[in-house]
């Protein structure tokens, strides 16, 4: 007998791909359950699977960078309480980051991919459920966006929760109304100026060559630092909340176009964000 969950939870969480650099994503979890009925005529409890299982991921995926260990380019250094890394790109481009062992989880694949991560999730939690579960399916998926949409990475300093870790993300969309009318031109324009970005504050910048940005920050888990090719990068000139990209955007918008009216719901992962009007 197999019990199901669905949609269960979904986790946000950035990647290093070794074509596209750091990677903001968001996928919905769904869990598979095998085994024997119990004296309840239960598999297992319901409460029990959402509970155990959201703890896990997010512990061990929400809101951290999964690092491919199989992949060439990687190479990490760590000490008890944090992990240092180098990861090279096709391209020959290299990304650095380091900070506390918790901001990273590193999964045994060349590759990340919602296989990959399932797999490497599915070993963790063999023995999570009792003896009565004989096998322990996961699978991941994107959210379903029929408009354009992003993904980004970016790093909150002043989060006394775990977006204060560098590198995590989201893969979001976005609206953007001009005049009370939604225009398929500006998202598209703003999805593809986020695609694939890292979101930086400028007061996080700590050095700069003639490629790449450094940023550094003390956090309340640590401190973090990371960088990156610069045509990953999108400079701001303040934190990068969601309501601060929405901000941002708005914005740029109405200097671009000062006697327009805009609206823009940014969205952060799935059904959550905010709205500047401008």
């Amino acid at each position: 007998m197999r019990l199901f969950v669905d949609n269960l939870t979904n986790v946000d969480f950035s990647y290093l791909c070794p074509e596209r650099g750091l990677l903001g994503e968001t996928w919905l979890a769904h869990i598979e359950l095998e085994g024997e009925l119990d004296e309840q005529g239960m598999v297992c409890d319901f409460g029990i699977v959402k509970k155990q299982l959201r703890h896990w991921l997010d512990t061990e995926i929400d809101h951290r960078l999964l690092v491919p260990t199989e992949h060439a380019g990687c190479t990490r250094t760590d000490s008890d309480n944090a992990t240092a890394l180098g990861f090279t790109l096709n391209s020959g481009e290299a990304i650095t980051t380091a900070g506390p062992k918790q901001a990273v989880t590193y999964i045994p694949a060349s590759t990340i991919t919602p296989e990959s991560v399932a797999r490497y999730c599915e070993s963790q939690l063999r023995e999570a459920f009792g003896e009565g579960v004989a096998k322990v399916t996961l699978s991941f998926t994107p959210e379903v966006i029929d408009t354009p949409f992003y993904h980004y990475s970016h790093g909150l300093k002043k989060h006394t929760g775990n977006c204060q870790r560098i590198a995590h993300g989201h893969r979001s969309k976005i609206l953007i109304w001009q005049d009370g009318e939604l225009s398929e031109p500006l998202i598209r324009q703003w999805a593809n100026t986020f695609s694939d970005i890292y979101l930086a504050t400028e007061e996080d910048i700590s050095g700069e060559t003639a490629s790449h940005w450094q940023f550094r920050y003390q956090a309340q888990q640590g401190e973090f630092s990371l960088s990156l090719p610069k045509s990953q990068v999108y400079l701001m000139d303040t934190d990068t909340t969601v309501e601060f990209i929405a901000q941002h955007i708005a914005v740029k918008l109405k200097e671009q176009m000062p006697t327009h009216k805009f609206t823009v719901k940014a969205f952060e992962g799935i059904a959550k964000g905010a709205i500047a009007d401008i």
